[in-house]
């Protein structure tokens, strides 16, 4: 179904086509291959939003032969927030011009990269945050942290499975996010009722308006549980069973 409606897009020959590699709302996973061979055979440039993905699944510029891949680096890469990597196939335009300082007595900016993409002061603290980050995931590596997140999804879902008036909204292949409604009840007070435990969530839409209409939620919104490599088994056991004392306290 998710191919044959970007095949159907891609018929109306848009510009690029600009892809989630993994839904923030609901943690599902698309089959980020396919489509790029589609945009490949169509000859349609893609821009992949790795923010999800990126130091969970595999992903590669050259064999998707994506013109972009964007990931930010306070996700799954454990950075800092204000920092962010952007894959590039080929020469790319500035969004900002300024100068770099790597070729001063020019009055342009630099031709190559990254150089030519990288307007003003660096963020260099933030970079070195980041940079930390992605030596933690290479050393545990994404697939290790993958396991880790999904296995402790499941058994979220096990625990909270069956209980009276809740959705869980789960998918095949799926990451380490799970979200869920209670009916009858406001997400965003879910939220704090969590919150109040000490259990830190996301509710509402999530800034994704067309995810949630695709699931019926766009009115209600979701409670969104996202995890990492530092989450336990403990806290999820945790969690489920203040999930269960909100949903009697009702």
């Amino acid at each position: 179904e998710t191919l044959a409606a970007f095949a159907s897009g891609l018929r109306q020959r848009p510009k690029a086509v600009v892809c989630t590699h993994c839904s923030n709302v609901f943690g599902y996973i698309l089959p980020i291959e396919r489509i790029a061979e589609l945009c490949r055979e169509e000859k349609i440039p893609l821009v992949i939003d790795a923010s999800q993905s990126a130091g969970l699944l595999p992903l590669s510029l050259k064999q998707t032969r994506a013109a972009f891949i964007a990931m930010p680096g306070h996700k799954g890469l454990y950075g800092s927030q204000g920092t962010g990597i952007l894959l590039c196939s080929g020469q790319s335009e500035p969004l900002l011009y300024g100068g770099t300082g790597s070729n001063s007595e020019s009055y342009e900016m630099p031709q190559f990269l990254p150089d030519r993409l990288e307007a003003g002061t660096h963020n260099v603290h933030g970079l070195a945050g980041l940079a930390e980050g992605l030596r933690y995931v290479r050393t545990r590596t994404p697939q290790v942290i993958f396991h880790h997140e999904t296995e402790l999804r499941g058994i979220l879902e096990e625990r909270l499975r069956g209980l009276p008036n809740l959705r869980l909204f789960c998918g095949d292949p799926q990451s380490g996010v799970q979200s869920f409604t209670v009916k009858n009840a406001d997400c965003e007070e879910l939220a704090e009722r969590l919150s109040r435990r000490k259990i830190a969530v996301r509710a509402g839409l999530h800034c994704a308006p067309c995810a949630h209409r695709s699931a019926g939620t766009e009115q209600s919104g979701t409670v969104r549980v996202s995890f990492s490599d530092f989450n336990t088994v403990q806290e999820v056991e945790q969690f489920a069973e203040i999930c269960r004392d909100l949903l009697k306290e009702r």
